[in-house]
Formats: structure tokens, sequence, C-alpha cells
């Protein structure tokens, strides 16, 4: 069986794996970040031992990657920082999302 941090960690990983891949190629603008931003933390709250998400979408790097004239960009982990707090029981489990060499990877910053 688990640990009670162990489960926390593994719920942590599937909260992440759920908002990056369900919003990942997101059309996003500047103009459209704030709402986005809401609808991720909204849709990832929903799910089970989800205490709290942050997400903010870093508006330099969208108007930097909007390549054309329609005014948006696809939503990519380099556009975005992400923290979740997890609880579990009696465990609390923080994370964040952090680019590691131009690609994004999920990390565990404590187990409490």
């Amino acid at each position: 069986m688990p640990t009670d941090a162990e489960q926390a960690c593994f719920e942590a990983g599937i909260k992440f794996g759920s908002l990056y891949h369900q919003f990942a190629g997101t059309p996003v603008s500047t103009a459209s970040a704030r709402s986005l931003e809401r609808a991720m933390e909204e849709a990832i709250e929903n799910q089970p031992h989800c205490a709290s998400v942050s997400v903010d979408i870093l508006d330099d790097r969208v108007d930097a990657a909007i390549d054309h004239e329609n005014g948006y960009t696809e939503l990519t982990g380099s556009l975005m920082e992400v923290e979740m707090r997890i609880e579990y029981r009696e465990r609390v489990v923080r994370t964040r999302m952090e680019m590691d060499e131009g690609y994004p990877l999920m990390k565990l910053v404590a187990v409490e």
C-alpha cells in the first residue's frame, strides 16, 4: 500500500498531467490570458484532493510567441507558470512547473 505522502504525490502528478494535456495547444493572446488562467485553475480545482492551483500566463512571452496576423499563439509550458497544493489526508504536497532546457517539467517542491 502506498503511504499518504506517496498518494499525495501521485495525486499531484494526475492534476499536472490533466492541466497540461488538456490545455496545451489552446489559442491564447494577452486579451484572453486572464480568463484562460481562471478556467484552468477552476477545472483542476474540481479534482479530488486539490486545495489550490495558481496559473500565471506570462503576457510578455505570449506576445513574443505571436508570429502571425491572427493575434494569438498556442499555449505551451514556456508561456506559463503553475503551482499546485494537494492535500491528501494529513499530507500536503506543493508542486510547480518549471522549464528545464526548453521542456516543461513538473517539480515536487515540498511534502509536508
